[in-house]
């Protein structure tokens, strides 16, 4: 998975994978696919898609919008959320769709924006840790224990 470093405007670096690239055309496409029809929900859930396009592409990628006022306001404020938020913000904003019209369309559409949500949830768990800090804290266990025992059974003596 590869991934590029951009330069915003206020001269900090900004990170974008190639799951973000991914992620704005095809719920932008298939949300259009989905207006063209004449069922309520598809047109419903179609615009739905197209304004999630349109929030990922303000949150995600704001050197794309840097003739609207508010986009690096909007991005601000984004970054400032824990990447917890950020997954229950996307994964949310994905399933809407899918709930209004259950469609290969709207599926596929909000399958990136969805794992894109996941990804941020996986970064909120944190890095794994190595085996050496897991056996400390497993050998910290056992002397703890072994000390209640001891000390349960001194008691009773």
């Amino acid at each position: 998975m590869g991934i590029l470093l951009l330069g915003l405007p206020g001269g900090q670096p900004y990170l974008l994978t190639p799951s973000h690239l991914a992620c704005l055309p095809a719920c932008a496409i298939s949300g259009l696919f989905n207006c063209v029809t004449i069922h309520p929900l598809n047109i419903a859930a179609g615009v739905w898609m197209i304004m999630n396009a349109f929030i990922l592409l303000l949150c995600e990628a704001p050197f794309c919008c840097q003739f609207v006022e508010f986009a690096n306001l909007v991005s601000e404020k984004v970054d400032r959320l824990r990447s917890w938020q950020k997954a229950a913000f996307y994964c949310g904003m994905a399933i809407v769709p899918i709930v209004i019209s259950l469609t290969l369309t709207t599926l596929l559409g909000n399958a990136i924006a969805f794992a894109t949500g996941v990804l941020y949830g996986l970064s909120a768990l944190g890095k794994k840790g190595d085996a050496i800090s897991y056996a400390r804290i497993q050998q910290q266990r056992q002397q703890a224990d072994e000390e209640q025992l001891t000390g349960t059974l001194e008691g009773e003596l």
